[in-house]
C-alpha cells in the first residue's frame, strides 16, 4: 500500500514534529510539554502525561480539533501565585481553542475530553491534582460539558487522539525507573521554564 502524502499542517503548527504511525495507517503529531496541535485532516495526536493535562477538543460537525499539554507554574510544590497559574491555563486553553475556532469551529459545538495530572513525581507532590482541579474548573466555568475524563491517580498516561472522530486511545502506564526519570526531566524543564516566563497579554475569543 502506498502511504498517502502527508496532510499540510494548518498555519502557525508548521514546527510541530508528525510522522507515519503504521499501527494506526496515517500521520500524526507528537506533543510535548507546553505545546498543542490543532488539525482538521484525518490524523492522529499523541502524548504522554505525568503530571500535566490535557484537553481534546473538537467540533464534530467539521471534524477540526486539537489537544494540549500543560500544567500550571509551581515552585516547591505550590502554585508560584494564584492568579498567574490560573492566567497561564487559560492561554493554555483559550490560545487552541481559539484556532479551533479560527478554523471553522464553532465555541457551541465543542466537545472535550480531558487526561492526565498524574501525582506521580515525589519532587512534585499534588501537582497533577491541582491541575485536573485547574481544568475541570475552566471548563465548568466557560461553559463547557466534558464528555470524557480520566485525571488523577498515580501514574502516567498516554494519549492519542482522532480528532476527525472524536476517539481517544488511552493507556495508564506502568513506569520504569528510565520511564520516571524521562518524564521528570521534561515536566521539570517545562516547570522551570513557566516559573522564568511572566505571564501577560490578553485573548479574544471569537
Amino acid at each position: 500500500m502506498t502511504r498517502p502524502d502527508m496532510p499540510r499542517a494548518l498555519r502557525g503548527f508548521e514546527s510541530i514534529r508528525r510522522t507515519w504511525h503504521h499501527a494506526h495507517q496515517r500521520y500524526g503529531a507528537r506533543i510535548m510539554p507546553g505545546e498543542y496541535y490543532v488539525t482538521g485532516s484525518d490524523e492522529l495526536i499523541a502524548t504522554t502525561l505525568g503530571s500535566c493535562v490535557s484537553a481534546c477538543i473538537r467540533d464534530p460537525d467539521v471534524g477540526i480539533g486539537g489537544m494540549n499539554h500543560f500544567m500550571l507554574p509551581f515552585k516547591e510544590g505550590e502554585l508560584v501565585d494564584k492568579g498567574a497559574s490560573s492566567r497561564y491555563g487559560n492561554f493554555a486553553m483559550e490560545h487552541m481553542i481559539n484556532d479551533i475556532l479560527k478554523n471553522g469551529g464553532k465555541r457551541e459545538r465543542l466537545e472535550v475530553k480531558v487526561f492526565g495530572g498524574g501525582n506521580v513525581l515525589p519532587s512534585m507532590t499534588a501537582v497533577g491534582t491541582k491541575n485536573a482541579d485547574f481544568v475541570r474548573e475552566y471548563l465548568r466555568t466557560e461553559g463547557f460539558k466534558i464528555v470524557s475524563e480520566d485525571l488523577c491517580g498515580p501514574y502516567p498516561r498516554k494519549v492519542i487522539y482522532f480528532p476527525a472522530t472524536g476517539k481517544v486511545l488511552m493507556q495508564r502506564v506502568a513506569m520504569t525507573r528510565r520511564d520516571e526519570e524521562e518524564i521528570t526531566r521534561r515536566e521539570l524543564a517545562y516547570r522551570n521554564t513557566l516559573e522564568a516566563k511572566p505571564v501577560g497579554g490578553e485573548i479574544d475569543l471569537f
